[in-house]
């Protein structure tokens, strides 16, 4: 059996992958929640950014604890260790607000769908070794 065919690499790809489509369902609330608190509510780009992120931070939890790691022990420490990560992705998409649309004038739409990919990745390796381990 190679590497690729290994019991353990599929599954590593399979939770990657729905980690992906999970995290894709996140990104999709997160976005369209932000657009309609900006926009539409006139909210500051890092409010609606702060609440559109901790929907989607919630939505992703909740479905990757019961459909891809499928842990649902110490749910409570799982879930602030999770939450803590999704703080750092705020961060990061704070931080990158900040400079591409505060002071460069990037649209914050832009900004915000350009960081998501990013913060994604990010979230993704801290959640897999220290979440849900």
């Amino acid at each position: 059996m190679t590497e690729v065919d290994s019991p353990g690499s599929r599954l590593i790809s399979r939770e990657l992958v729905l980690y992906a489509v999970i995290g894709g369902s996140g990104v999709l609330l997160d976005y369209l929640l932000f657009l309609l608190l900006f926009n539409a509510f006139g909210m500051h780009p890092q409010l609606a950014n702060a609440l559109s992120t901790t929907a989607g931070i919630t939505n992703n939890f909740a479905l990757n604890s019961l459909f891809n790691f499928r842990k649902t022990d110490r749910i409570a420490v799982r879930f602030l260790r999770f939450y803590a990560v999704g703080l750092a992705g705020i961060g990061l998409t704070f931080l990158l607000l900040h400079v591409f649309s505060g002071w460069l004038g990037v649209d914050p739409n832009l900004v915000k769908l350009a960081s998501l990919p990013l913060v994604l990745l990010f979230q993704y390796t801290i959640n897999k070794k220290w979440s849900f381990a």
